[in-house]
């Protein structure tokens, strides 16, 4: 029992607290009762078995002593729940009910009075009290009531609406106006003002509305006040008058927050007057004068109102004031936001006004990226771009083109990047203008200030197709003082060269670019290197070339290219002999013959080196034994298959343990190579590390 208890419950265990629930009752039959229960029936029997509600006995009374036994005992009762709660409400309200029900309105009118003592301020004793004398017809005790209510609680306007529906409804017009006038005195919310117009205008008291909307628009001087005040004119068929409030107001509100809604009300009256002119002189007012970020509804009016009384070209600007708006709001929340301006500029072109177009222009090519790093400025260089391609092709302003690209190149930071397509385009503009001295001029400052690889090869093309050969090798010289590493540029100078037929320049221009001590891709360099050799035919410089490749690398392609150039070289040098047919047909077969001689050669000669220099290349190995097989295959009678099938490996499949991060990480399957020269010599090294073993054995037990 001591292992149960729980400190924290005394003497209790936790048996002894937890909360047992009912087991629920498992219900074996599921299928329906013979009787089926509707809830009707359960609602219905539910109702039937209601107790009946008890209610006090009706008390007769029979004569005044009664009477007057009941009064005393009710105002009793009263009296002692007064006495207990006197600040409740409900109870004065209870009590001087039922004083009324008794027609005892003196006594009634005190227990009012005592309530209002207790608290005045609460306008529903004074709503009551006014409403019980109205009802049994005391107007002169009911004025009295309502005029003391007001005069202490006079921003309860309830009490204000009550008192002067009560004299509107006696026909006391003057006595309501009077009242309306006490009111107005505490400069009420307009709902109050509102309620004063319309009384004068349900007697058609024309002018007397027309002072009250004045003294209104003095106290609440709101957008929404004006625009009443209009429309009432309006409505009493005074278009000058209402005008006339329009512009009173414009004066006074023409930077309020809800200007917009004047402007509006103010162009639609104008609509309705047909006054067309006015309400467009009204709308491009408002939006000059409203901040963007409020005028979109404004925008949208003024489109409608183009579409319906506007021409062609009237709805196509206010189509385009509302784009334009759109735009210069957002460049005006984000001026580095280029796409925004591009957006624009594009908006401005469409509509074709030239001098709206280089102000734009003008504007988003000054909004120049804050940090000098490239790719900030990789959108913002696109603004100069378009803004000269459109002096040039639009604009065809030459001068204006000419001066954009020389004010665009002055504000890179060459020093630490620069944009060659900027360049050549400025490049390609002079010679557009046959102006090839101010072109070699631009790619010569390109290749001085900043070098980059589509320019020296633009720059070439150029030259090349003037046909100013001497300039493409001064700079194809400067391209690789640049770039030596750039084998594209040593194989088309090389390749240059060959075209004019000046062998031995490309022989040396090749010599010059592998003797690089670092290229990108050497491969290709090499490649191309043999490529000239063997077109020239001079296969013996080729095996050197080849030679000299695998002094450098051993990789597998190489091997495998040597492989197939000695298969090929000695049928190419049989092509142009002068024999007879039959001797011709004898000597390609001696050539051939030798031809695969060599190739096996190259052959045996990479095996032996993965034999022995890389042993654990065995995939290599497998697959140049694999291509030469197919070479020999593709030799016909010449070819031996015996000779390589027998060297050929055997495909194992094997599992090693994976590591991840030091630790196992399970097994993994792989293939393995067992070539038929390595089994015995594997046996005998286990043999040779078992006798190892051994010895060390033996020694150690001596």
């Amino acid at each position: 029992m001591a292992k149960e208890a729980d400190p924290t419950l005394g003497y209790l265990t936790r048996k002894d607290t937890e909360v047992r629930l009912p087991r629920p009752t498992r219900v074996k039959n599921k299928t329906p009762a013979p009787i089926q229960i509707t809830a009707e029936q359960i609602l219905r029997e539910a109702r039937e078995r209601q107790e009946a509600e008890i209610r006090p006995p009706k008390q007769k009374i029979t004569d005044a002593t009664e009477l007057s036994e009941y009064w005393l005992r009710k105002r009793k009762k009263f009296e002692d729940l007064i006495r207990r709660v006197r600040w409740n409400i409900s109870v004065w309200i209870k009590y001087t009910q039922w004083e009324e029900s008794q027609k005892d309105f003196n006594r009634a009118r005190s227990v009012w009075e005592r309530a209002l003592k207790v608290d005045y301020r609460n306008h529903t004793l004074w709503l009551k009290y006014a409403e019980v004398e109205m009802k049994n017809k005391f107007i002169n005790h009911a004025r009295n009531v309502w005029d003391r209510a007001v005069t202490l609680l006079p921003r309860v306007d309830q009490l204000w609406y009550k008192y002067i529906h009560m004299e509107e409804m006696l026909g006391n017009v003057a006595g309501a106006r009077q009242i309306f006038e006490r009111w107005m005195s505490w400069m009420p919310d307009q709902q109050g003002w509102l309620s004063y117009i319309k009384f004068e205008l349900r007697y058609n008291e024309i002018e007397r509305a027309r002072q009250i909307f004045e003294r209104f628009v003095q106290c609440h001087p709101k957008v929404a006040a004006w625009i009443r005040y209009a429309k009432f004119e309006m409505k009493n068929g005074e278009a000058a008058r209402s005008r006339n409030v329009y512009e009173r107001a414009v004066e006074k509100l023409a930077d309020d927050e809800e200007a917009k809604q004047l402007f509006v009300a103010f162009a639609e009256f104008e609509e309705r007057c047909k006054e067309s002119e006015r309400a467009r002189s009204i709308y491009k007012f408002a939006l000059d004068h409203i901040l963007k970020g409020r005028a979109e509804d404004l925008y949208r009016k003024f489109v409608a109102f183009e579409k319906q009384c506007g021409d062609k070209e009237g709805i196509e600007d206010a189509i385009v004031g509302k784009r334009r708006f759109q735009y210069e709001d957002e460049v005006r929340k984000n001026p580095l936001n280029y796409d925004s301006w591009f957006d624009y500029i594009r908006l401005e072109e469409n509509v074709g006004k030239r001098d709206r177009i280089r102000e734009v222009y003008e504007r988003a090519i000054s909004n120049v990226p804050p940090a000098e790093e490239k790719r900030y400025w990789q959108r913002y260089i696109f603004l100069w771009i378009n803004y000269a391609l459109y002096e040039e092709l639009d604009a065809e302003d030459v001068e204006r083109t000419r001066d954009v690209y020389r004010e665009c190149l002055k504000l890179i930071p060459h020093e630490k990047f620069s944009f060659a397509k900027l360049w050549l385009l400025a490049a390609q503009f002079e010679i557009r203008q046959l102006n090839l001295k101010a072109a070699r001029q631009i790619l010569g400052n390109a290749i001085g200030k900043a070098p980059k690889d589509k320019i020296f090869k633009k720059y070439i093309e150029i030259e090349l197709q003037l046909g100013n050969i001497d300039c493409g090798r001064k700079l194809y010289e400067k391209y690789l003082e640049w770039a030596p590493e750039n084998c594209y540029a040593w194989s088309k100078y090389a390749e240059l060269e060959r075209s004019l037929c000046e062998t031995e320049r490309a022989r040396a221009i090749f010599e010059l670019a592998i003797a690089q001590p670092a290229l990108d891709m050497p491969e290709l360099l090499w490649k191309a290197y043999i490529d000239f050799e063997i077109s020239e035919g001079e296969f013996e410089r080729t095996r050197e070339l080849y030679e000299r490749l695998l002094d450098r690398t051993k990789h597998l392609k190489v091997w495998i290219s040597y492989a197939k150039f000695e298969a090929s070289a000695m049928e190419e040098d049989a092509k142009g002999s002068d024999l007879a047919e039959d001797d011709l047909q004898e000597h390609h077969h001696e050539q051939k013959k030798q031809c695969i001689q060599h190739a096996r050669r190259v052959f045996e000669k990479a095996i032996n080196y993965y034999r022995t220099s890389a042993p654990e290349l065995k995939e290599e190995r497998a697959m140049l034994l694999e291509e030469w097989l197919n070479m020999e295959s593709s030799f016909g009678e010449l070819g031996d298959i015996s000779l390589v099938q027998a060297k050929l490996p055997k495909k194992l499949k094997k599992r090693r343990q994976m590591v991840s991060e030091d630790v196992p990480a399970g097994y993994e399957e792989y293939i393995d190579y067992m070539f038929p020269g390595e089994t015995q010599t594997t046996n005998l090294k286990i043999l040779e590390a078992a006798y190892k073993w051994k010895k060390q054995k033996i020694s150690n037990e001596d």
